[in-house]
């Protein structure tokens, strides 16, 4: 078990930490939150029948994950009222860091403000579809969705996110 636990590990850390970054947008957090999806696997390996990719696996253990801090933290309800969508810039997850987003472009520093106000599933579709580059099959596994949600969702995401990009930026010429 240890040697199956440290290929994880080596394999799949980096994308686990950063979904999670992304997800509750602290890196103190997302490392805590990484050590509790390995808490997970560990109890449940056992479990794991082979049906998705481990990573797929380790990533939909991450969104419970995640989905629980959000609970202890403000309560689900409330972060679900905020509302997100998404622009026509390719996202990828270069390699630099996410707290290196900082010294990115102005266009993707607004973008990563703007998803924050997602809804927790478009935001988990952006993050899987555009950072972590799953397929939609993938993501659709990873979410336990059928594809043509996920399409649905990510399509609405962006339209949104688009329409709260463009009122920030208006917000700031007038100020």
């Amino acid at each position: 078990m240890e040697a199956i636990f440290n290929d994880l590990y080596k394999k799949y850390h980096y994308e686990l930490f950063n979904f999670l970054f992304y997800m509750v947008q602290s890196k103190e957090h997302a490392e805590d939150l990484v050590q509790e999806v390995y808490i997970r696997v560990l109890k449940s390996y056992q479990h794991f029948k082979g049906e998705s990719s481990e990573k797929t696996w380790l990533i939909a253990i991450a969104r419970n994950v995640a989905i629980d801090f959000f609970r202890k933290q403000k309560g689900l309800n409330q972060r679900m009222i905020n509302k997100v969508e998404f622009i026509d810039l390719p996202i990828k997850d270069e390699s630099p860091l996410p707290e290196e987003i900082i010294f990115q472009s102005e266009d993707k520093k607004l973008m990563y403000h703007c998803l924050e106000k997602c809804t927790l599933d478009q935001k988990s579709v952006i993050i899987l579809r555009y950072i972590q580059e799953l397929s939609i099959l993938e993501t659709a596994e990873v979410l336990g969705w059928k594809e043509s949600k996920v399409k649905t969702t990510q399509h609405r995401a962006i339209k949104q996110l688009k329409i709260y990009m463009n009122e920030k930026i208006r917000q700031e010429k007038a100020s």
